[in-house]
């Protein structure tokens, strides 16, 4: 009988944690809404046509990374003389040139359309345009300031793109 009882309460706590969550998550999405930036007509059509040429793009891999697990799949340029990737043999992966290349009005644009600004104190969020620039906190700052940040953000109408969990 006692065992009943505990599984009961124990099913009460995991419904109450769950209905918790749900108030938590309405209530974060409910004051917070993801700004958008103004773009004109080309930007956005720049925008569309990188997203386009991202699909089409292969994924470029490093040099033998099939052969050798320690090396990985990371894109390392090859240098060696006789190396079968350098001499663009069929059967091996296809290199990074310059072909491949986006458009260049729209290099360093987030896939949102923002331009990053990277911020490391609330001071730095004064030199943002909430229009067209968007805010991305440095690995480095801690949470204490992190969370300033976000709130003054906030209080600006500045996208903050790596806002993380606060």
């Amino acid at each position: 009988m006692m065992a009943r009882e505990a599984k009961t309460k124990k099913e009460e706590k995991v419904i109450e944690t769950e209905e918790e969550k749900e108030q938590k998550e309405e209530k974060t999405s409910s004051s917070r809404k993801k700004i958008k930036p103004k773009l004109s007509k080309e930007i956005k059509e720049l925008l569309e046509k990188r997203r386009e040429r991202y699909e089409k793009q292969p994924d470029f891999k490093r040099g033998e990374w099939f052969r050798y697990k320690k090396l990985g799949t990371m894109w390392r340029r090859p240098r060696a003389v006789t190396n079968k990737q350098r001499k663009n043999l069929r059967y091996r992966p296809p290199k990074v040139r310059i072909g491949f290349g986006k458009p260049s009005a729209v290099r360093n644009y987030h896939p949102s359309g923002f331009v990053e600004v990277l911020i490391h104190n609330v001071k730095d969020l004064e030199k943002i345009d909430p229009k067209l620039h968007a805010a991305r906190i440095g690995a480095t700052v801690g949470t204490r300031k992190r969370r300033a940040i976000v709130e003054a953000a906030d209080s600006r109408g500045i996208r903050v793109l790596n806002r993380g969990v606060l």
